[in-house]
């Protein structure tokens, strides 16, 4: 992945070494909000953020209404204040545009630029992204204040970076109104070019839904029965396209008027399918996500392995910013409960082990009032007499000590594709079943790769393939022509690939490829699907190896291809008993994999197991189950975290590791319940050198 900063007199070649350089070690801190307090208690805040190891706050992010109370009129002395109060602390800005929350002077002046859902409700100010992404006056506002603020902050010497906007299309990401659908037409020439190209990748003939004059398109708003599956797509990717405008409109600026000051946004992963957050990161110099736990899931662990891979993967393995986490609880599921004692020290080392260089809280202090006051802080309602206070200042004393292990990189053997595209075309309406969901089934295929200690990058379908021995596509519904010819070419020159139920389906407008499924892979897999069969809820398909199939089953044919489970015999085996349920097809010097059903946890793992090591990927150490080994490295220098997930001490024998004061471990590393042990360790020959 090219990232568009570039190199000059003034801005490094690599924008988070140096801002790690100017931070003396890894980041630490969070979202500041001086706004919401007294003056008085800035001092407060500045000498506790000393305290705690703080060395980077983000500052501004809502807030425009204070920074430019009416119209034009600019009110810079809060940020003044707080900015030189910073710097003379020793404490470095990632500066926000503060355009995520219009002021209500804006809406009451522009109404119509407030969204508008799918049945043509306008939307109210009294919320944050109140705004149609595709606005003219949002555009001109907000250019207008980004270009205020940086004109004033370009050069003060606090700011390190710049945040652009917060978290984009969170609440916003689908906006309806004729402004927008205005906006889609002109999106949909640039695109196609002509009406008949529109007709033909849409498929409009069906249902007598041919246009014939570019006025006649319009949103994918409510209707009567099923709207047209590839308008709805294109519509996803015009509503991402749209902020994705803005984005680059305000990081334009930015990069012309305070010239070597890199930016970011932080992205939200797989907490949204709104947006493709791969395009995005394209547009940042830095990449930065935001994570957050779902309490109930008692595998939330997973989840954030898999979201701190998938950043790394939109970072092109480069070292990325945890942006927001959060110290305990937070504020908007069902039931939040609070992080137990140290779970936010095993969160934020995990999010280091997997390659952030950053760790960083929403937020700093614990709102007393507004929408998120039960949101957990660093500094919690409760002060510094608190086991969270007690835990962040322990975090930051021992992020301290792990500078070293900034600027390493964790390399992985295996690419895990992901792709919002595929993602929004799979959950359209009038599938073959609504029970197979896209993150689901990337969940379980993680999941399974996160069990076999396998380390994984989640990047695009367009990605380089190169550096990897194998490639995990668990949900490929929709895939365009050249990323499928990437993947033959992949598995030709002597990769492995393995692929879930329902690959290949479509291209990329949604429109089956015939001539047999599952069309994009026919060849590449030796196999035709006569049928897809999907299960009721309740129903299971018996499978060779005793385990049970649920969800998603298919008819196989072979052809070229060897089986490798398949669903029994007699009525267990479900619609289609006797058949592949998992196959094997040699291809060129390499091999491609399917699974042609959604398969239970033991069966999927001892698939990818054999994809794997048939492909020479293997686990960065042996580790008792529950127990999480990664590597990070770069050159001579090599670091091993070791992340116990379980209650009870974990012994992992290991030979040639040291702790980082330099002292040997006698016979192995022990790792306490819940606990966490970075290592150093003598780099293997060959095994550092840059693959990408």
């Amino acid at each position: 992945m090219t990232s568009p900063f570039r190199a000059s007199a003034d801005t490094p070649a690599d924008p988070l070494d140096a801002l790690a350089e100017r931070l003396g070690g890894i980041a630490y801190g969070g979202d500041y909000n001086p706004e919401q307090w007294p003056s008085e208690v800035w001092q407060q805040d500045v000498r506790l953020m000393r305290e705690a190891g703080v060395n980077l706050v983000t500052l501004g992010v809502f807030s425009w209404s204070r920074l430019e109370p009416r119209p034009g009129v600019h009110d810079w002395d809060l940020l003044d204040t707080v900015l030189d109060l910073l710097h003379e602390n020793g404490i470095a800005v990632d500066l926000a545009t503060p355009t995520a929350a219009p002021p209500p002077w804006f809406t009451r002046a522009h109404p119509a630029s407030l969204p508008q859902n799918a049945s043509g409700t306008r939307l109210a100010h009294g919320s944050r992204q109140a705004f149609c992404p595709s606005s003219p006056d949002y555009a001109r506002a907000a250019d207008a204040v980004v270009t205020a603020l940086a004109q004033r902050y370009a050069t003060h010497p606090a700011v390190v970076l710049w945040h652009v906007h917060n978290e984009w299309g969170n609440h916003n990401a689908l906006c309806y109104c004729d402004t927008s659908a205005a906006a889609f037409r002109d999106w949909l020439r640039r695109r196609y070019t002509t009406l008949d190209r529109v007709n033909d990748v849409w498929g409009t003939d069906f249902w007598g839904q041919r246009y014939g004059d570019w006025e006649e398109i319009g949103p994918p708003r409510e209707t009567t029965a099923f709207r047209n599956p590839g308008l709805e797509l294109d519509y996803r990717r015009f509503s991402s396209d749209a902020l994705l405008d803005r984005h680059r409109a305000e990081s334009a600026l930015l990069r012309d008027l305070a010239p070597g000051i890199p930016l970011t946004t932080n992205l939200l992963g797989t907490l949204e399918k709104k947006v493709d957050g791969h395009a995005f990161a394209r547009h940042c110099d830095i990449v930065s996500v935001d994570h957050y736990l779902v309490a109930a899931d008692p595998g939330n662990h997973v989840d954030l392995a898999l979201n701190a891979d998938l950043a790394r993967g939109m970072a092109g393995g480069r070292p990325w910013l945890l942006m927001e986490h959060s110290t305990s609880a937070v504020n908007w599921q069902p039931v939040n409960v609070p992080k137990a004692p140290g779970e936010m020290r095993r969160n934020s080392l995990t999010h280091l082990a997997r390659g952030a260089d950053g760790i960083l809280f929403f937020q700093w202090r614990q709102s007393r009032a507004g929408a998120e006051k039960w949101h957990s802080a660093m500094l919690p309602h409760g002060g510094t007499d608190t086991r969270t206070w007690a835990e962040v200042t322990a975090l930051g004393a021992e992020l301290a000590s792990l500078a070293e292990v900034r600027g390493t990189r964790v390399r992985a053997d295996v690419a895990l594709l992901f792709d919002w595209h595929a993602w929004w075309a799979l959950e359209l309406d009038a599938r073959p079943s609504e029970r197979l969901r896209h993150l689901d089934t990337v969940r379980d295929w993680y999941g399974a790769l996160w069990d076999l200690g396998i380390t994984c990058d989640l990047v695009a379908p367009d990605a380089d393939l190169t550096p990897y021995r194998a490639v995990v596509a668990p949900s490929l519904y929709l895939v365009s022509d050249s990323d499928a010819d990437a993947l033959h070419t992949f598995v030709r020159g002597g990769g492995h690939a393995v692929f879930g139920p329902f690959s290949g389906a479509v291209d990329a407008h949604d429109r089956v490829r015939t001539g047999g499924h599952p069309g994009a892979f026919r060849d590449l897999l030796g196999l035709v699907v006569d049928e897809y069969l999907p299960l009721r809820e309740g129903e299971s398909a018996l499978l060779s190896d005793g385990s049970r199939a649920g969800l998603w089953t298919e008819r196989i044919e072979a052809r070229g291809c060897t089986a490798r489970l398949r669903f029994a015999d007699g009525p267990d085996g479900g619609p289609a008993r006797g058949g592949p349920a998992a196959t094997r097809h040699s291809y060129g010097a390499g091999a491609a994999w399917y699974a042609g059903a959604a398969l239970p946890a033991r069966s999927l793992r001892d698939l990818l197991d054999a994809v794997c090591r048939e492909a020479g990927a293997a686990p960065a150490a042996a580790v008792p189950a529950g127990v999480e080994a990664v590597r990070r490295s770069a050159g001579d220098r090599a670091y091993l975290f070791l992340v116990n997930h379980t209650d009870q001490e974990a012994t992992v024998p290991l030979e040639g590791h040291t702790r980082l004061d330099g002292t040997a471990l006698p016979g192995g590393a022990s790792v306490p319940p819940g606990g966490v042990v970075v290592l150093r360790e003598q780099a293997a020959p060959g095994r550092e050198a840059d693959r990408r």
